[in-house]
């Protein structure tokens, strides 16, 4: 799927850019093309990177679920200012982020219905992946790790054993 998307890059030897096909590492391009311009799309709010927010927040792929399908009707009283959203599950309530996920808003291959909660999962697991894409190796890896970590417990405890063997077994006796 990476490479089905042109990506910009460059520039070469001439000092221009180009554009190539993607690949699996490239990140993610931004919707808007400076600081300035997703301001202006958001209302004066530059949009977050939610894929820090994984990590950085307490419980973070929960609070980024609440956050995707927590928006609802303010409850009597409480006043929400005209371009803000309500949503319980953000500090103070008010967002400035509209509702990202819609029901049937993708269609899945295998025919999974698309409702919000099942949209936001799936938003939850990449962004998880894209705050730490090296867990999967890391995970991998640890298999070996433990074995060569047994292995290495076994040598040191047959060594130990038949090293200090003839400190253990042999008398001391005092003479006077």
């Amino acid at each position: 799927m990476a490479s089905e998307v042109d990506v910009v890059d460059g520039p070469n030897d001439e000092g221009e850019m180009f554009e190539r096909p993607g690949k699996l590492t490239d990140p993610l391009p931004s919707p808007y093309q400076n600081e300035e311009q997703g301001r202006m799309a958001n209302g004066g709010a530059l949009p977050p990177d939610l894929s820090l927010m994984v990590k950085a927040r307490h419980a973070g792929q929960d609070y980024l679920f609440s956050l995707l399908t927590g928006y609802c009707d303010p409850p009597e009283g409480k006043e929400i200012l005209p371009g803000l959203y309500y949503n319980p599950y953000f500090p103070g309530g008010a967002i400035a982020m509209p509702p990202p996920l819609n029901d049937d808003g993708v269609e899945y291959e295998d025919g999974t219905p698309a409702t919000i909660s099942q949209q936001a999962r799936d938003v939850v697991q990449f962004l998880n992946w894209c705050a730490e894409p090296e867990a999967d190796t890391r995970k991998k890896d640890a298999l070996t790790y433990m074995v060569v970590l047994g292995m290495t417990a076994v040598v040191t405890g047959y060594y130990k054993r038949f090293r200090w063997a003839t400190f253990k077994t042999r008398a001391i006796s005092y003479v006077k």
